[in-house]
């Protein structure tokens, strides 16, 4: 067993941090966990991190969504949001106030900062490598991720720990309780891949659901860069008739939303019964208006994304939307990490989503 619990919930995870905390005191007998520190600024933006009780000796998880925009802070009096850098600076600043005293320092990083810059595609900067090669000289032990990008990139600290955790159980939890009229053998339903990307994704799902696959290929203008990508020319689909099925669109995140839109456009068009999405990270970083209009014409019935990451409350109250939450997960990683007990059973959901998806056809 590790050393005494303690959680720090960074200002972009202060309300997830404060439940997870609430769940481990309910397991554990009514102690808290939670320890109160800060980053704040100076009015030139400058920082520093403040720990305000002692972590001597503590197993610390520090929790922390690098996506969070609504946290602001004043610079030359002017509010500014806080971007990915940011947030990222201050778990560093944290890190850098336990000075050392923690027995074991873990980081919570639902979304991993900088996940989409990987891999090298010309003369061009590898951020996650370099974030996690320096979270490991900073000493943190071990980082909690979930559904990488790539998460191959976990190659850049081979003697760290990295655990890359899915929300496949939840995700299906939460399809097979909403919905009590899915036929799931293979001439009623499929699991779909927006992209080459996801393919790992959908193919480990569909095993699971005992049903067929597809995927889109998207063809993009390398000659061109627009907002920092190749902008795609078109979707070309890769599979059997869609014709009369339900289909599971899966994916790590939505950014913009126009790869997704489009996906479930092209598939609703090829006949597709319902279409449903799952994606780890709503980002929805151009709005939602593309989506009201998308689910207006009847392109997509659900998307189901995760609490993983700041939710707008607008998105909270979209009637095509649906938050699984992942704070009761995170809590239970905690405690079994910090009880020194093996997270294999916890993170490797494949023998529940087998027996769930029997169970539900036990009862059709």
């Amino acid at each position: 067993m590790a050393g005494r619990l303690g959680i720090i919930a960074l200002e972009s995870a202060k309300e997830a941090g404060a439940k997870i905390d609430s769940i481990l005191s309910e397991w554990r007998g009514g102690e808290h966990f939670l320890l109160h520190a800060q980053c704040p600024r100076f009015g030139s933006g400058e920082a520093k991190g403040i720990i305000k009780e002692s972590v001597r000796d503590r197993d610390l998880y520090i929790i922390v969504d690098v996506c969070n925009p609504s946290v602001t802070y004043m610079m030359d009096g002017s509010e500014n949001r806080m971007s990915p850098d940011d947030h990222y600076q201050d778990l560093k600043r944290v890190i850098a106030a336990a000075n050392g005293k923690a027995d074991r320092i873990t980081v919570v990083m639902p979304f991993l900062y900088e996940s989409r810059q990987h891999r090298r595609t010309g003369r061009e900067s590898l951020d996650c490598a370099l974030m996690l090669r320096e979270l490991e000289n900073m000493g943190v032990h071990d980082i909690i991720t979930f559904d990488a990008h790539d998460p191959r990139v976990q190659n850049s600290i081979p003697l760290s720990g990295f655990e890359d955790v899915s929300p496949a159980l939840q995700f299906a939890q939460a399809l097979l309780t909403e919905y009590e009229d899915l036929q799931i053998d293979p001439e009623h339903m499929m699991f779909i891949s927006p992209d080459e990307g996801a393919m790992q994704r959908v193919v480990f799902m569909a095993s699971l659901f005992g049903v067929n696959i597809g995927m889109f290929y998207k063809r993009r203008d390398y000659a061109t860069i627009v907002n920092g990508v190749n902008p795609i020319v078109a979707h070309d689909f890769c599979g059997e008739s869609v014709e009369g099925k339900d289909v599971i669109v899966i994916d790590d995140m939505i950014a913009s939303g126009g790869s997704m839109v489009d996906t479930a456009t092209k598939l609703k068009s090829m006949g597709a019964n319902r279409v449903f999405v799952f994606s780890t990270f709503g980002l929805f970083t151009h709005g939602f208006k593309k989506f009201d209009e998308a689910y207006s014409k009847g392109m997509f019935d659900r998307i189901f994304t995760t609490n993983l990451i700041y939710q707008k409350s607008e998105l909270l109250e979209k009637p095509w939307y649906f938050s699984v939450g992942l704070n009761r997960y995170i809590a239970a990683i905690i405690d079994t990490l910090n009880k020194g007990n093996s997270l294999e059973e916890l993170i490797r959901p494949a023998k529940r989503i087998k027996e769930m998806v029997e169970v539900y056809r036990k009862k059709k």
